[in-house]
């Protein structure tokens, strides 16, 4: 019953159950769609942490609502939910958005209305050069595309890849970073090649890898797609392995049988966490019956941040800018369930990665991780 209860109280806040008093917080990201299963883990996140904070008390004797907006990942979307709480004279902070095709298209319409937002998952590399109002607690795409050249150089000794992307500002800007650190190595890209978000077949372009002889392929892609290449490289028998990075890291990759062996970078393993981690860690499994996963814990601490950043300076977008913007040293950092985090000028944050990969079904930390 107690259990049932918490349930109750944590979907309550993302139904829209209201307070008397309440402080809205809304959490862009796709909750229907292809990136759906990447959603779940923002919604489950969020919610968990506004329940922990109105269990407590709330913000100044305020309740904090979790307010979703559905924006697809798609680019025309997510300007348009922008558009909607850019004029809310309610909004003083956004958490969001998740792909960064997303972040890009809102970011104009934020920076024009001076609305922060935290985004839990957004890698690409311009987003914060291009807004003050901006900021992020993800590492950046150049960091993520260098370290999985670093793993696959020092850790797995491949010497000659193939990459397979999607056309898209995440994808592209994680392969930009790869090969860059790949040629230094001495690593041989043999080919590139590319898809949509609507492609189905990837059998030709396989085909060709195929003739290449690669020691694995690189996706920098999301995993509706990464599923498909993995059954469509199977099938073709070619047998080499794959790996990509946190797009790549969903369920849907760990239901796919041809798909094992994957491995990925993460910005969050829960057997990685700190002791911080611990209490996130055990009251997730027990209202979802799962391990969080990446995108759960950083939303859970962008909520958080945004939260503190609300109770400090009270419900004035400038003056939460000025707080995060503030947040800018190790003895400043807000210290959340993925670590702790702080702002360079850019807003951009400096975030350890992880490597998971798919062993008999399942995700496991790999054994051997970089320093």
């Amino acid at each position: 019953m107690r259990k049932l209860l918490y349930v109750v109280l944590v979907l309550g806040l993302v139904t829209g159950v209201a307070y008397a008093d309440t402080i809205k917080i809304p959490v862009a990201s796709p909750f229907t769609g292809q990136l759906a299963s990447f959603g779940e883990g923002v919604k489950n996140g969020a919610a968990l942490k506004a329940s922990e904070i109105n269990a407590a008390g709330g913000i100044n004797g305020n309740k904090v609502k979790i307010v979703l907006e559905d924006e697809l990942c798609d680019p025309k979307e997510a300007a348009t939910v922008a558009t909607k709480l850019a004029n809310d004279p309610e909004v003083v902070v956004v958490v969001g958005h998740l792909c960064s095709s997303a972040t890009l298209a809102a970011l104009p319409v934020y920076r024009e209305a001076k609305l922060p937002a935290i985004s839990p998952a957004s890698t690409n590399v311009d987003i914060g050069k291009m807004s003050p109002y901006y900021f992020r607690n993800v590492y950046r795409d150049d960091f993520q595309g260098a370290f999985l050249a670093r793993y696959v150089d020092e850790v797995k000794g491949f010497k000659r890849i193939a990459v397979f992307y999607e056309v898209n500002d995440y994808s592209l800007g994680l392969m930009s970073a790869f090969m860059k650190e790949a040629v230094k190595r001495g690593i041989k890209i043999l080919g590139t090649e590319a898809y949509t978000s609507d492609t189905t077949d990837f059998k030709p372009q396989l085909t060709k890898f195929k003739m290449m002889r690669p020691d694995a392929i690189f996706n920098p892609g999301y995993a509706p797609q990464g599923t498909l290449i993995a059954t469509q490289a199977a099938s073709l028998g070619l047998k080499v392995s794959l790996f990509g990075a946190d797009g790549l890291d969903d369920d849907l990759m760990v239901r796919n049988p041809d798909a094992e062996g994957l491995f990925v970078t993460t910005p969050f393993l829960p057997d990685k966490a700190g002791p911080q981690a611990a209490k996130f860690i055990e009251s997730y499994k027990r209202v979802y019956g799962k391990d969080p996963n990446w995108f759960a814990a950083n939303t859970y601490d962008a909520v958080g941040m945004a939260a503190e950043a609300i109770k400090a300076v009270g419900m004035d977008r400038e003056n939460i800018q000025a707080y995060l913007a503030g947040i800018n040293s190790l003895d400043k950092a807000y210290v959340g369930v993925a670590g702790k985090t702080y702002f360079d000028e850019n807003g951009d944050c400096l975030k350890a990665a992880f490597i998971k990969e798919i062993k008999n079904g399942k995700w496991a930390s790999s054994k051997q991780q970089l320093q």
